[in-house]
């Protein structure tokens, strides 16, 4: 895998901020950015059994396997050399608080941000 995958919901505000601001601080090499609703992120959720249907987490496909919720929120930080320090203290919290804190976001985020009719990368 040359690039770090990063599956993100396209249409979620949240989103799309968070990925400009990796396009901003990540490597240009560093990440690729494929939304949920792409035909690329749709063929990426079936053959690794995730629904298809909505996405509630992101979704990081790296040389060490598949990570999800606040641990792949965490390992996308992690791989931004000025950001390392600060996913590492994060990582400090427990999973479980971690978790929730994520999932509560999640479940809200459409709500809270808003949706977009545009993508910040293309499909």
């Amino acid at each position: 895998m040359e690039k770090n995958i990063i599956i993100f919901d396209g249409e979620c505000n949240l989103c799309n901020g968070v990925v400009g601001w990796l396009l901003k601080f990540a490597p240009e090499e560093l990440f690729e950015f494929v939304a949920f609703q792409s035909p690329k992120g749709q063929n990426l959720l079936k053959a690794h059994g995730f629904p298809t249907e909505a996405l509630e987490t992101v979704i990081l496909f790296d040389g060490n396997g598949v990570h999800t919720h606040s641990d792949g929120f965490l390992e996308i930080v992690a791989k931004i050399p000025k950001w390392r320090l600060v996913a590492a203290l994060l990582a400090f919290v427990p999973r479980i608080i971690r978790d929730t804190i994520y999932n509560l976001a999640s479940r809200n985020r459409v709500r809270w941000f808003g949706k977009s009719a545009t993508c910040t990368v293309s499909f």
